[in-house]
């Protein structure tokens, strides 16, 4: 939008959605209007660009087994990280996207899920991994 020139990537919806188009026309107008939305737009990309930069180092730097543990957790890595409370994640897609969006087989994947159900860390519920102990399983080493 702002390059003038083609965009590069595409995305596909993996569940239902509504999708806006917004004109470039429009968002440059609204920036003309009121700076805060401009930087509202840039903390936005900012906030995108370091998660895009903390997954290839995840892919680059972990084990599989570590970016499982590192998605499950993901919405727990607040203030309240290292509790052992329970909680569910349920995943917005098959696990089979889960796993490719991780840079893993999908037989890997479920492996690695396994691992952990059985070492009484997660309990599989289809699409629902309920998170039985996360501090234990954000300091677990697969054997």
């Amino acid at each position: 939008m702002f390059t003038g020139r083609a965009y590069i990537v595409n995305a596909q919806a993996l569940t239902d959605s509504l999708l806006l188009s917004i004109g470039k026309a429009a968002v440059v107008a609204e920036v003309n209007r009121d700076p805060r939305f401009a930087l509202r737009m840039l903390a936005g990309m900012s906030r995108r660009l370091h998660g895009l930069v903390r997954d290839v180092q995840a892919y680059a730097l972990h084990s599989g087994a570590q970016r499982v543990i590192g998605y499950l957790l993901r919405d727990e890595s607040g203030e309240d990280s290292g509790t052992a409370e329970a909680f569910t994640v349920s995943l917005p897609a098959s696990k089979a996207t889960i796993a490719s969006r991780l840079s893993l087989t999908p037989e890997y994947f479920s492996r690695v899920l396994h691992e952990f159900e059985a070492a009484g860390l997660i309990r599989i519920d289809k699409r629902d991994i309920h998170i039985l102990d996360a501090k234990r399983l954000a300091t677990y080493q697969s054997a």
